[in-house]
């Protein structure tokens, strides 16, 4: 009865949103539609949740084309929350998976239009509806593949917002797809983490933003390795020191990056 009614009082606090999954441990999962968003976007909240306390919030941003629920098959996100905090690894949190695009097959970038929503729109819903801890030691901001693209570039562009950024199999430079397909130099320039970084470099390190950058072999066709490497030696020469992990196993690739960075994150910030 009390984990019924724990639940109530986690739905009635997300209009829209209702009760989708729930995971090994008692994390539940609501779906809905986060504020002027067209396509299903997820909260997962931990095991015992309670409005009495604060929480960290992990924000995840989905491959492209993808969905946010690529979070809660491949990446196993409930199964690795619901353990994880049970284990006392990580400190209870609340992971937010909005979505880019308006239809299932966006193929371009979480820039323009869908930057602007994840940080204009869909942090400050959540810190107003959720018991966020709501700055950015209490903020990690994490994707894969064009999500991690995402997570790094965004991050950067709105300095003072995410106290923690990961990208896992992800790259580095502006892709000329979705918001940057008629880009010009200048917009791709400043929407550039490699360009970024040396200029923003002494704000993230006042400000003490950590990065961890994973890789692996799921995406060396398009993303190699090699260009995780070269980014977080860009971030070394700008005075900051990334943690850096290279995955060899294909299967299960996803959901070890995430285990990994969301682990290293999250027990930091403890």
């Amino acid at each position: 009865m009390h984990a019924l009614a724990a639940l109530a009082a986690a739905v009635s606090l997300l209009p829209g949103f209702a009760p989708t999954q729930t995971g090994p441990g008692g994390g539940t999962v609501l779906a809905g539609t986060f504020p002027r968003g067209a396509r299903t976007g997820y909260v997962y909240l931990p095991p015992g949740f309670t409005a009495s306390r604060r929480y960290p919030v992990v924000y995840l941003l989905h491959g492209m084309p993808g969905s946010p629920s690529e979070y809660l098959a491949g990446a196993r996100l409930v199964a690795f929350g619901d353990a994880a905090i049970a284990a006392g690894t990580v400190p209870p949190f609340i992971a937010v998976m909005p979505a880019a695009g308006t239809q299932p097959h966006y193929n371009g970038e979480w820039a323009g239009i869908w930057e602007h929503h994840v940080v204009a729109r869909v942090v400050p819903w959540v810190d107003a509806h959720l018991p966020t801890i709501a700055s950015p030691r209490g903020r990690v901001l994490a994707g894969l593949s064009a999500g991690g693209y995402g997570a790094v570039d965004i991050a950067l562009r709105n300095p003072g917002v995410f106290g923690t950024v990961e990208a896992w199999s992800g790259y580095f430079r502006p892709l000329h797809d979705g918001p940057f397909r008629h880009a010009s130099r200048d917009v791709l320039a400043a929407n550039d983490p490699t360009l970024l970084v040396p200029r923003l470099a002494p704000a993230l390190r006042a400000d003490g933003t950590r990065f961890f950058l994973s890789s692996g072999p799921a995406h060396s066709h398009w993303f190699k390795p090699a260009e995780t490497l070269a980014f977080a030696a860009e971030l070394r020469r700008a005075g900051i020191r990334p943690e850096v992990r290279l995955f060899a196993n294909l299967k299960g690739e996803w959901s070890d990056q995430l285990a990994a960075g969301l682990t290293w994150a999250l027990a930091r910030r403890a």
